[in-house]
């Protein structure tokens, strides 16, 4: 599998970001952060790229912030985790049945990144999706996670619509399913209710046993 270089810099304005957060917060992890994988997964979840204060300060995706608090809380209710999430990333955590990455790696400047940052880490999600020979189901948190799966897949952004719940074939065997992003913000306005969330895991598991 394709993972960057940790102090990856084919992103210039990443890397300078990057660099700025060295100095400020010298014993955080501060690089590109590696995906958690099981390559005999059925279901992969791809964010949109590490938090400030929290991928990019434990150095695993979703762990140190809001969004991994209700993500890893969910992935336990439906039976996708074993073990205890604690939020500096020192637990037994483990992940079961899924995998989780992010469309981009490294974390940009007020969690936006630009389209060229996103671009240039395709090849990794790509690499991502590709060595999980039983993936059956890609969780898309957000639209630039879900856009950046149609790119992998070479298919047209037009033919396939971001909505909370959408699904849409990606391949023979493989289905996009279109969830809003767990974030605080989401989370405070209920745009994403946790019963929404829910719903989406179920819809998971039902692909996956289908």
């Amino acid at each position: 599998m394709i993972e960057p270089d940790k102090y990856c810099s084919k992103c210039e304005r990443l890397k300078g970001f990057r660099d700025i957060n060295i100095k400020k917060y010298p014993e955080w992890f501060n690089g590109a952060v590696p995906s958690i994988i099981n390559k005999n997964s059925e279901i992969l979840i791809v964010g949109l790229a590490p938090g400030l204060n929290g991928a990019n300060k434990t150095g695993r995706p979703f762990t140190g912030d809001h969004a991994g608090l209700t993500l890893f809380h969910t992935l336990e209710k439906h039976d996708f985790l074993d073990g205890n999430y604690k939020e500096d990333g020192k637990d037994n955590l483990k992940l079961k049945n899924c995998s989780i990455t992010n469309a981009v790696r490294c974390v940009p400047p007020k969690n936006l990144p630009k389209s060229n940052e996103i671009k240039n880490c395709e090849n990794f999600l790509k690499s991502t999706i590709s060595i999980h020979k039983n993936l059956k189901v890609i969780v898309a948190l957000g639209l630039i996670s879900h856009k950046s799966i149609i790119s992998t897949f070479n298919l047209k952004q037009k033919d396939y619509k971001f909505g909370h719940s959408n699904k849409h074939n990606l391949s023979k065997k493989i289905k996009l399913l279109d969830s809003y992003h767990c974030s605080r913000y989401n989370i405070n306005t209920k745009r994403l209710t946790q019963s929404m969330f829910d719903k989406i895991f179920i819809e998971a598991n039902k692909i996956i046993l289908n």
